[in-house]
């Protein structure tokens, strides 16, 4: 292991020693065995590389204070790879494994989770994929699942700190009966055009509208979008928003913090009455919005007045990251201590 610079690592991929990989055959998932090697090998007609029956999930690991490290929210990481198998008919990865596989390779990997005040984590991606030779359009009859992991710094290199995000119309990021709430790779390769228009144009990601009548929020780039007016935490409902369950996690301690929670339609025009706004997700947690730029409707509206994050969504980070890091009491079992 070379010696990291925890406090200023990127987000990105670091080789670590080991992965878990566990396969379906003939009906039955193998027990999840560690391995060293980053090589996949694969037939030329897998599924996977065809019909794109793929699916992945990300979720972290901190070092507490204690030294103790914990995983967040595993168990709804596992149950949402569940919806996202039954979407593309993969093999439903049980979630015994699941969280076997998980525990087992942050514990092999456990000298990579970056020191307690650091502001780094330990990356965990878990990825399914069909693996049978196909030629025709159907599902595979094998998989091969692996969990493997990374030391992290913050998804956006700002921090908590609000960015500008763009509405570009031409683009959308999913169709509304298609694949937008589960965790495919097709979603995210479907953003990469607009995504990097966005990044060339000065932006962190684009927010997007509805795909049936570009009149409602969306998906904001590879996050859910919430705003806060009025003491309430609105967020999006939509049948192309894959489920953050860190958005779900941030409901819950709104609530708690005596705010108002609404998931519902929100037209592009309310983004002019948000006092607050965030990208959420596993990646950065809260991402503060600064502006909103409708470019082809030569639209803006200004979030951040001041260009700092506002007082909700600082609180809503600073309680969901004390949650994770240990410093808080987890009333809601949402933490997994390993021993």
């Amino acid at each position: 292991m070379e010696k990291l610079d925890w406090a200023n690592l990127s987000f990105g991929y670091i080789k670590t020693d080991y992965n878990v990989r566990s396969y379906y055959k003939e009906g039955k998932w193998s027990k999840p065995r560690e391995t060293t090697s980053e090589e996949v090998t694969m037939h030329m007609a897998s599924t996977c590389l065809h019909y794109g029956q793929e699916a992945f999930e990300g979720l972290k690991a901190f070092k507490g204070k204690d030294g103790k490290v914990r995983i967040f929210r595993m168990r709804e990481n596992a149950l949402r790879l569940i919806a996202s198998c039954q979407g593309i008919m993969m093999a439903e990865l049980p979630v015994e494994i699941f969280e076997e596989a998980v525990i087992k390779a942050v514990k092999l990997n456990e000298h990579f989770v970056p020191p307690y005040g650091s502001g780094a984590s330990l990356y965990i991606r878990p990825i399914l994929f069909g693996t049978s030779p196909q030629v025709g359009v159907k599902p595979s009859t094998e998989y091969q699942f692996i969990v493997f992991v990374t030391p992290v710094g913050p998804y956006f290199k700002g921090g908590f700190k609000p960015t500008p995000v763009v509405i570009l119309r031409s683009y959308d990021r999913a169709a509304p009966l298609g694949t937008g709430t589960i965790k495919v790779g097709g979603n995210y390769a479907a953003s990469l055009v607009a995504g990097n228009k966005a990044h060339e144009l000065g932006y962190s990601a684009v927010l997007y509208l509805d795909a049936k009548e570009k009149k409602y929020l969306d998906e904001c780039g590879p996050a859910n979008f919430f705003g806060i007016k009025n003491n309430t935490y609105i967020t999006p409902k939509s049948t192309s928003i894959l489920p953050s369950i860190t958005n779900k996690s941030l409901m819950q301690i709104a609530k708690d913090m005596g705010l108002k929670v609404e998931q519902r339609l929100i037209l592009e025009e309310e983004l002019s009455t948000f006092e607050e706004a965030g990208q959420v997700g596993t990646a950065a947690v809260i991402s503060p919005i600064l502006r909103v730029d409708d470019l082809e409707e030569n639209k803006q509206y200004i979030i951040s007045k001041n260009g700092e994050a506002g007082s909700i969504s600082t609180k809503l980070y600073n309680k969901l990251r004390a949650i994770q890091l240990g410093d808080e009491p987890d009333k809601y079992n949402w933490v997994t201590v390993l021993d």
